[in-house]
């Protein structure tokens, strides 16, 4: 499992760490579920961060691994509400288009762009810490967008009530 965390200064985003939490030498499930509560715990303890940002998860073919990793998210998920902050969930496809633009991106393009937008020179020994900081950095440009805390229109008849001097007349 990776994580990431930044710093938001504005418009400006700083890489604070990015890591992963090796679960795979631990074969019992529920410990591993009890590893992540502990992690993510220990970071929001260390780290005061203002929100958690994840990966929805994506739907494969293999049904337990699909049970496996959502009940390793709801379990990051619970931590961080129980912490008291606010859960935003990113779909994989809208992280890498945030970052990359191009919602297709392989783990080395996401890479390589992150270490332009946040500035740092490492390379992670596993990509899964760089896929979690690009939905740190994501959430980052959601929030910062002006467009953020806008209503959303489900329509355009919607949308045409919430902005009526958006409306030209002819």
């Amino acid at each position: 499992m990776g994580y990431g965390l930044i710093a938001a200064e504005g418009k400006k985003a700083s890489l604070i760490k990015m890591d992963v939490l090796k679960l795979s030498s631990h074969k019992d499930h529920y410990e591993r579920l009890q590893l992540i509560h502990a992690r993510v715990n220990e970071l929001i303890h260390l780290y005061k961060p203002d929100c958690c940002a994840i990966e929805a998860p994506f739907f494969g073919k293999n049904v337990q691994s699909m049970l496996k990793l959502g009940r390793a998210q709801g379990v990051a998920i619970a931590t961080a509400m129980q912490a008291g902050l606010t859960v935003a969930e990113y779909s994989p496809k809208k992280v890498k288009q945030s970052i990359t633009g191009n919602g297709n991106s392989d783990k080395e393009q996401v890479w390589q762009m992150l270490q332009r937008i946040l500035a740092f020179s490492e390379r992670p020994e596993f990509l899964d810490a760089t896929d979690a900081l690009a939905v740190a950095v994501c959430h980052f440009f959601q929030e910062s967008s002006p467009l953020a805390g806008l209503p959303k229109a489900k329509g355009w008849e919607q949308f045409l009530q919430q902005n009526p001097e958006r409306v030209a007349s002819r």
